[in-house]
């Protein structure tokens, strides 16, 4: 066992890149959530962006095209869920479930011609004097553009939701929609939107995965990454600056776990690789108990149907 192997900006620098596709996805839930919908089907749209975004990449040539692709398959996987949800008012969660298998499948079918396949590559910002900072440029300064444009999403969110007009009505909606319509806001119109803001996010991670995180095309490549981002959503109390603590925690015991295994630590693999998703339930399971019979912070209309009435 050699624990000094490890380097602690090179480890810091690799958790930012694996918290990525987990902080797009569950930036998009937390907005959808916000609107008061509770969309299961986030492993799906991202898987099904992972292969939208891979084909589009390998025959435009272009990564920046493929994360254009991957985020409109996205939004068209979740445009499925805003029909079926607000329209014909199916039960958001059986819809979500449905929507994931349905993207798993559809994902692995398409994806069989791209086996193999190699996607352009993604260059890193030349970021000048900032990466060439010793240990902080390494970690901070020397990532590609999305992972970036991902920490300006936080932001972004944060500002919309607290400190614009449409950002309160949108949580308007999710916390009644009832009184919401009353005053004259078009409640199916704005969760539609959120929906499809939701799984164009979400197709942007699964691009990730598979042009900049891996960068290949495998069945399943998201490995319940999906599941994790709508785990994170409650873990950061529908917040978005705690969303990336949360993503960054998760991120951190994944690159972890194997660099553990580099290390040559005497603890089975098995053991290793279940330990992010072992840990992301202890955490739900705290603050599940610390929030007391409401989540601290959840919409009061979360995952209920809006029926308009004249």
């Amino acid at each position: 066992m050699n624990l000094s192997a490890i380097d602690f900006w090179i480890l810091t620098a690799s958790l930012i890149v694996a918290s990525t596709p987990i902080l797009l996805a569950g930036l998009g839930e937390l907005v959808v959530e916000r609107a008061g919908v509770l969309n299961l089907g986030v492993e799906g749209m991202m898987i099904t962006g992972a292969i939208a975004g891979f084909a589009t990449a390998v025959h435009s040539g272009s990564p920046l095209i493929g994360f254009a692709g991957g985020a409109a398959a996205g939004a068209a996987m979740s445009l499925i869920f805003a029909v079926l949800t607000q329209y014909l008012l199916a039960n958001q969660m059986a819809t979500g479930l449905a929507l994931t298998l349905f993207g798993l499948g559809f994902s692995a079918l398409v994806g069989q011609g791209y086996v193999g396949a190699k996607p352009p590559m993604m260059g890193k910002l030349d970021l000048g004097p900032l990466s060439d900072i010793p240990g902080f440029g390494v970690a901070f300064f020397r990532h590609d553009l999305m992972v970036y444009l991902s920490f300006a999403a936080v932001v972004a969110i944060w500002y919309f939701l607290s400190r614009t007009r449409a950002g309160l009505v949108l949580r308007a909606v999710g916390e009644n929609h009832d009184a919401a319509h009353a005053l004259g806001y078009k409640v199916v119109r704005i969760r539609i939107l959120a929906i499809m803001f939701g799984g164009a996010m979400a197709g942007l991670g699964g691009a990730y995965l598979s042009l900049i995180r891996v960068p290949l095309w495998t069945e399943g490549m998201t490995s319940g990454a999906g599941w994790i981002a709508v785990a994170l959503v409650v873990f950061a109390s529908w917040k978005p600056g705690r969303l990336l603590l949360g993503a960054w925690i998760f991120g951190g015991i994944t690159v972890l776990q194997l660099n553990l295994q580099v290390a040559g630590v005497q603890i089975p693999t098995e053991y290793l690789s279940m330990s992010p998703y072992l840990i992301t339930i202890l955490v739900l399971v705290v603050m599940s108990a610390m929030g007391g019979r409401k989540a601290k912070g959840a919409p009061g209309a979360l995952g209920r149907s809006f029926h308009a009435t004249h």
